[in-house]
C-alpha cells in the first residue's frame, strides 16, 4: 500500500490523527491494518453414534461447521459387556480428541438408555430377515427417532447419525428415514453420506491412531450370527 492509499483509507474511515500516523507507518513497511474477523456461531447438532470408530471421521468432517454433541444410543447391541466396550471406546475417543481442540470445539457426550427389549420389540417378526432388510430398517428408525426426540427436548435444532459412514449401510434409506423423522419433530436432519470422500477408510485410520476397540459386526445378535456364519465359511474354504 502506498502512502497516498493509506491517507485515502484514513480519510474514508475518519481515523483520529494518532490512528492516521500508525496507518501511514504501516504503509511505509508494506503493512496495513486488518478488519477484525467476524466470529460465526456454529450450529448445534445432536449426532447419533453407533460406535466410537464410526464417529471419528464424522466428527472430524463436521467440526469446522458444527458444535457437536454425541448421543450414544444403541439398544441393539448384543449384551451389556459388548455395550460397555463400545461405549468406553466412544468416550475414549472423545476425551482424547478434546485434548487436541480448542474449548469451543470440544465434543460433548450423552448416553441413551440401554434397553435391549426396545430393540427386540420393534424387530419382532423380522428375525429371519437378511442383514440390510426390514429388521435393519426398524433398528435405524428406533435409534434415529430417539435421537430426534432428545434433540427436540434439549434444544438442538439438528440431528444426524454416523450410520452412513459404513459401506454396509443403505444411505438412501437412512436419508429418507431421517427426513421423515425430522418432519415429525419439527427439527432438521443433517443429511450426510459420511462414507463419501473416503469417510470409511478415514474412520479406520483414526481408530488405529486413537487405539480404539473396533468390533467386527454391526451390533445385534443377528449380525453377530451372520458374522460367525461367514467366518465359518471362510475357515472351511482355506
Amino acid at each position: 500500500m502506498s502512502r497516498k492509499e493509506a491517507q485515502e483509507m484514513n480519510a474514508e474511515k475518519k481515523m483520529s490523527p494518532a490512528e492516521c500516523r500508525i496507518c501511514s507507518e504501516f504503509a511505509n513497511h508494506g503493512y496495513y491494518p486488518q478488519e477484525p474477523e467476524t466470529k460465526v456461531d456454529k450450529k448445534h447438532v445432536l449426532l447419533h453414534s453407533c460406535c466410537g470408530p464410526c464417529s471419528t471421521a464424522c466428527i472430524e468432517r463436521l467440526l469446522p461447521d458444527y458444535k457437536i454433541t454425541v448421543f450414544f444410543y444403541n439398544p441393539n447391541i448384543t449384551d451389556s459387556e459388548e455395550y460397555e466396550k463400545r461405549k468406553e471406546a466412544q468416550i475414549q475417543f472423545i476425551n482424547s480428541f478434546n485434548r487436541r481442540v480448542t474449548d469451543e470445539d470440544k465434543i460433548s457426550f450423552m448416553e441413551g438408555e440401554y434397553l435391549p427389549e426396545d430393540f427386540y420389540k420393534v424387530c419382532a417378526g423380522y428375525s429371519n430377515e437378511p442383514e440390510g432388510g426390514l429388521r435393519c430398517t426398524e433398528c435405524f428408525r428406533l435409534r434415529m427417532e430417539r435421537t430426534a426426540q432428545v434433540a427436540a427436548r434439549t434444544g438442538n435444532p439438528i440431528f444426524g447419525t454416523t450410520l452412513t459412514v459404513s459401506p454396509h449401510k443403505n444411505y438412501p434409506l437412512i436419508s429418507a428415514l431421517g427426513t421423515e423423522i425430522a418432519a415429525l419433530y419439527g427439527i432438521e436432519f443433517l443429511d450426510v453420506d459420511f462414507k463419501k470422500k473416503n469417510g470409511f477408510q478415514r474412520s479406520i485410520e483414526l481408530s488405529k491412531e486413537y487405539g480404539l476397540y473396533r468390533q467386527d459386526y454391526c451390533g445385534c445378535i443377528f449380525s453377530k450370527r451372520e458374522r460367525e456364519r461367514l467366518d465359518t465359511i471362510t475357515t472351511k474354504s482355506e
